[in-house]
């Protein structure tokens, strides 16, 4: 039996209507017209618990037998997963136990406990958290309940393909599917492919935690060093070897996408059905997005899932800044204009008739001005390239910094701080949000170097977006490294960056 076959019969013998709405697939009209292509969206944001996991959740409890329902189960999740399980524990009178990260937000903290779940916080990360519920799970003989490595909780996930196939009144050209261990890809692939094999299975991840990507093209699992935490429904890193068998026969091609782009699928989503996916909800839509702009389709019918929306709320001031660079809509430039009266008038005439976005500048220099200037663009890189020839034709130095993201995070917020500072070197680090990560860092430091600059700002998320400024001598830069292992915070450097050397090197 193929791996296809084998599934559908599991996934047509999964009952979850008991704990599942049978969520609607909704025509995104305004994104439709926009791609000249029929866009539908499936709702799994619309669940009880906002997400689709409730459904592979309830799929692999209801199953176990009474002794295994007596001892309880247990699960490690920082989110959605946790929701799902203590909702279905509560549906079916299991006693659910969740161990969750303590730097998990309390909203999902709450959410598990209203749902009847008893949530254990331990440890900084989701490696922890696992770590602790399987000696747990051991100790009591509670089932773990995983949340994408196990093939009940996977037939679960896919009854979403049943449901899609069932309500599409046309037969549907792709189905873009958002991946982080691989549970839910890998339920809808199998499904799609024993029903409707000419339907094409898109997995979509973002651009920094591709662990499917690299798992197809290894040929096995990898552990990727780092993810990123913006879109932390998927980061994951490493996919279930269950998924990952499934996917590498019945999933046909994996589509990467950026922040950016994450953030302006949210904006669509919210544009054609007034609700608002968290990003790794959003990543179907970034990825057919983005799949249409690179292989042209037209005329095609194009199915995303929307899988969640449990946003903190706090975390859409950050999104809506994103919006329109990930939608090629704005351009982020460092401008060079004389430091004399009527430049900027001339600069502005220069521009035409461009809406400007954002404008950014403090005195630095008798002679010259560097500005930080956003302005709006027609989607594509056409117009943005041709805005760029036309100033640089007119005699303006510019620098392109729509895709610099310590342009994006952080100096457009420090315009006006310039200072010459002897053998400083700039990172840009993922500090974990929770109390006490600066103190670690500034400890681990100690006082072998200055800092010389340092710029935080929180984004509502589980890691915090910190650039810092330290002056390391030559001599010393073997001993920052090994600092920099030590801590074990992601960094990238960025002493080499044009932003950071047009708006704060002297």
């Amino acid at each position: 039996m193929d791996v296809a076959a084998e599934y559908l019969s599991r996934i047509l013998r999964a009952r979850v209507s008991d704990i599942a709405i049978e969520t609607p697939l909704e025509p995104a009209r305004r994104l439709s017209a926009r791609l000249d292509n029929t866009v539908l969206i499936k709702r799994e944001g619309l669940q009880p618990a906002f997400s689709f996991k409730i459904r592979g959740a309830y799929n692999k409890m209801r199953l176990l037998d009474a002794e295994q329902r007596r001892r309880g189960v247990i699960a490690a999740s920082a989110g959605n997963h946790a929701q799902g399980v203590a909702m279905a524990g509560g549906t079916l009178d299991i006693d659910a136990l969740i161990v969750m990260p303590t730097t998990t937000p309390a909203i999902k903290v709450d959410a598990v406990r209203a749902l009847g779940g008893r949530a254990v916080l331990h440890g900084d990360t989701f490696d922890d958290a696992y770590g602790h519920a399987r000696e747990i799970a051991a100790a009591e003989q509670r089932v773990f309940i995983h949340p994408y490595d196990d093939a009940d909780v996977i037939a679960g996930q896919g009854t979403i393909a049943a449901e899609i196939l069932r309500q599409s009144r046309q037969p549907i050209d792709a189905v873009f599917v958002p991946v982080g261990g691989g549970g839910l890809i890998a339920g809808i692939a199998a499904y799609v492919k024993a029903v409707s094999p000419q339907t094409r299975v898109v997995g979509v991840e973002p651009d920094d935690s591709n662990a499917m990507q690299a798992a197809l093209a290894a040929g096995e699992p990898v552990m990727l060093d780092s993810v990123s935490l913006f879109a932390d429904g998927v980061a994951v890193r490493q996919v279930g070897a269950e998924p990952f068998r499934v996917a590498r026969v019945c999933v046909d091609e994996m589509v990467l996408v950026n922040t950016d782009e994450i953030c302006a699928a949210i904006k669509d989503i919210f544009e054609d059905t007034r609700a608002i996916a968290e990003p790794a909800g959003a990543l179907g839509v970034a990825g057919l997005t983005r799949w249409v702009a690179r292989g042209g389709a037209r005329g095609r019918v194009l199915v995303a899932i929307e899988s969640g929306a449990n946003l903190n709320f706090d975390r859409l001031r950050y999104i809506s800044e994103r919006t329109e660079t990930g939608a090629h809509a704005e351009v982020l430039l460092a401008v060079r204009i004389p430091e004399e009266k009527g430049s900027f008038r001339r600069f502005c005439g220069a521009l035409g008739e461009r809406a400007i976005t954002e404008f950014n500048y403090r005195f630095s220099d008798p002679a010259r001005a560097d500005i930080f200037v956003g302005l709006k663009v027609r989607a594509g890189d056409d117009d943005r390239r041709a805005l760029i020839a036309a100033l640089q034709a007119q005699g303006y130095p510019v620098t392109d910094l729509t895709d610099n993201e310590v342009a994006k995070s952080h100096v457009r917020y420090m315009v006006g701080g310039r200072a010459r500072v002897p053998d400083e070197v700039l990172y840009r680090f993922e500090f974990p949000e929770r109390p006490g990560a600066l103190l670690r860092f500034l400890n681990q430091m100690g006082e072998r170097w200055n800092i010389s600059l340092f710029h935080y700002r929180n984004h509502g998320a589980a890691d915090g977006r910190v650039l810092a400024g330290m002056q390391v001598a030559a001599g010393e830069r073997a001993a920052l490294r090994q600092f920099l292992a030590d801590l074990g915070y992601p960094y990238h450097e960025e002493t080499d960056n044009p932003a950071y050397a047009v708006y704060l090197a002297g």
